[in-house]
């Protein structure tokens, strides 16, 4: 092991110290008793770890050529990390899916909750969450003393998401976790403590954002130039021209808009409108499950299929990553997502759904494809592939690297993958492909756009408001109108775009460059080149920005 690797995992150990919610969130053991410290003197330890390892990493030399990947990675990754907490946004940001709040709640969906230990760590975590959030309080009026605030409209949206979790005719979620668990006598009793203290200590930071914080607010959701730019190359670890990026974004809607009419034909007879074959689609009860929990276990059913068939012909999968559970999360904000497994797998891969309140029924239609994107050759077989590579990956790159614009690009590019492998001959299946492929395009234009208050282009090939400049208002009203998704996920997707800039765009940007990767890599090594050896050495480098990403693919 050379100095670069004992470094990345001298990193590991001080940061988990450090985050503990974290460490649990990456399955790193020993922290799930500990929750994080989101006072400003947390926050500027944690950037400490971070500037001195920068430092010390900056001036050591790569003894072989997997050490020089995890320079690059390192020093690309933290150095953008640094550079967003000293303009002040890693502390203050604050939006309906990124928050310290949010890590906090997220890091019980992964606790081991099976044995009197882990039941003790549950109880220990919620008693100490009233204390997190105390200096969270403080990290967020200091900012706000600086100028350094989120938006109006996201802090009264986070304040509705505490009045869910916390409300016992909804999510009820601290309560319902302490109802869920095994506990007599003692360890009982400081359960329920920690439950009632988690949920006022949750509501009262509801209220905090309504009444204190977001009157102060920006009244504009939109990020600016300079705000945008440091989001984008954060979340795609690459530089893109934003102008030609938008412009793009038309281009690409455009084609597979075009792509979803023709297979309309197919679904509703020659002519039909896309509207007409989503309705076909829609009355079809083969194609629409009632009830989430059997949704569910129909996910689960073709995750496992996925896994098999692939499994020695697209991709090798180890054994330890053969097991992916999909699961429902206690909460309803309306989020799909993947958790990775423990460091020893002991903790599955998962796949979860946060079901909105009042979704009751589900097309299959629309979600194959995303079952592949959450699962395999998606997120699943990324994460738990760059998990098993010990002997040439240190513990960061396993453990805590992680690029938005890599790993949703890649997940991206699983789904068209699926489509190029025949997994999609059915066309409802394929339709809801496309259709998965065309929101992320419509955000590409929208993300860009509402933050950049960009004109609309004058010719753009769909006649919406052809020169006027973009508001939150025409963003709902464009994806309103381009996407098939369901008016309440939807509305959380949209929330989510207009706090979380430059995130959204980096799926379908990510697999643009995915693919440009892939066909260079076509011409570097001609009639050598193998698809599934690409798909191997690409993920055996582990997550890392998509700069970083080409320049090892071009050694290889």
């Amino acid at each position: 092991m050379g100095q670069i690797d004992e470094l990345a995992n001298r990193y590991v150990d001080e940061w988990a110290e450090l985050n503990p919610t974290g460490a649990t969130a990456a399955g790193i053991s020993g922290y799930d008793d500990k929750t994080d410290d989101l006072s400003p003197e947390g926050f500027a330890a944690r950037a400490q770890l971070v500037r001195r390892t920068v430092n010390d990493l900056d001036l050591l030399e790569p003894e072989h050529e997997s050490e020089q990947v995890a320079k690059d990675a390192m020093m690309e990754r933290l150095g953008l990390e640094l550079a967003r907490h000293d303009a002040g946004y890693t502390a203050t940001d604050v939006s309906v899916i990124s928050s310290g709040l949010h890590e906090i709640r997220m890091a019980f969906d992964v606790m081991p909750t099976e044995g009197e230990q882990a039941v003790a760590n549950i109880a220990a975590r919620l008693n100490a969450l009233p204390g997190a959030l105390e200096g969270y309080r403080r990290t967020l009026l200091d900012g706000a003393d600086r100028g350094l605030i989120s938006a109006r409209a996201q802090l009264v949206a986070v304040a509705e998401q505490c009045d869910a979790w916390t409300d016992p005719g909804r999510d009820n979620f601290f309560q319902g976790l302490a109802d869920r668990l095994d506990a007599t006598g003692a360890l009982a009793a400081e359960l329920r403590r920690g439950a009632a203290a988690a949920t006022t200590a949750t509501a009262d930071f509801g209220r905090f954002l309504r009444d204190e914080l977001a009157p102060r607010g920006r009244d504009k959701q939109a990020a600016g130039p300079e705000r945008y730019a440091l989001a984008s190359q954060y979340f795609l670890g690459a530089k893109v021209d934003q102008q030609e990026t938008y412009l793009w974004g038309f281009e690409e809607l455009h084609r597979l808009e075009r792509e979803m009419t023709a297979v309309s034909g197919a679904i509703a007879g020659p002519g039909a409108t896309l509207g007409e074959a989503v309705a076909a689609l829609d009355a079809d009860p083969a194609r629409n499950i009632a009830g989430k929990e059997r949704f569910r276990d129909w996910m689960q059913g073709l995750s496992d299929r996925a896994i098999s068939e692939l499994n020695g012909v697209h991709f090798d999968i180890e054994p330890p990553a053969l097991k992916l559970e999909c699961c429902l999360t206690p909460t309803s904000d309306g989020g799909i997502y993947y958790t990775g497994p423990s460091e020893d797998f002991s903790r599955p891969g998962r796949m979860w759904w946060a079901v909105p309140e009042g979704q009751e029924t589900f097309s299959t239609w629309r979600e194959v494809t995303t079952v592949y994107h959450e699962g395999v050759p998606g997120h699943h077989l990324q994460v738990s592939q760059s998990l098993l590579r010990a002997g040439t990956l240190n513990r960061w790159q396993r453990l805590l690297s992680w690029c938005s614009g890599h790993g949703e690009g890649w997940a991206l590019y699983a789904e068209r993958l699926m489509d190029d492998l025949g997994y999609l001959t059915d066309p409802g299946d394929r339709l809801g492909m496309l259709d998965a492929q065309a929101l992320r395009a419509a955000r590409v234009i929208v993300d860009i756009g509402m933050h950049l208050e960009l004109e609309i282009p004058r010719d753009n090939p769909f006649g919406f408001h052809p020169g006027e400049r973009w508001t939150p208002e025409l963003g709902w009203e464009f994806l309103r109108g381009h996407t098939r998704v369901p008016e309440e996920v939807l509305r959380f997707e949209w929330k989510r775009y207009l706090g979380w800039p430059g995130q959204a765009p980096s799926y379908k940007v990510g697999e643009r460059i995915w693919l440009q990767a892939r066909d260079e890599a076509k011409q570097r090594k001609g009639s050598d080149f193998d698809l599934k050896t690409f798909h191997r050495d690409a993920l055996n480098l582990g997550s890392l920005g998509l700069d970083p990403l080409r320049k090892a693919l071009a050694r290889i």
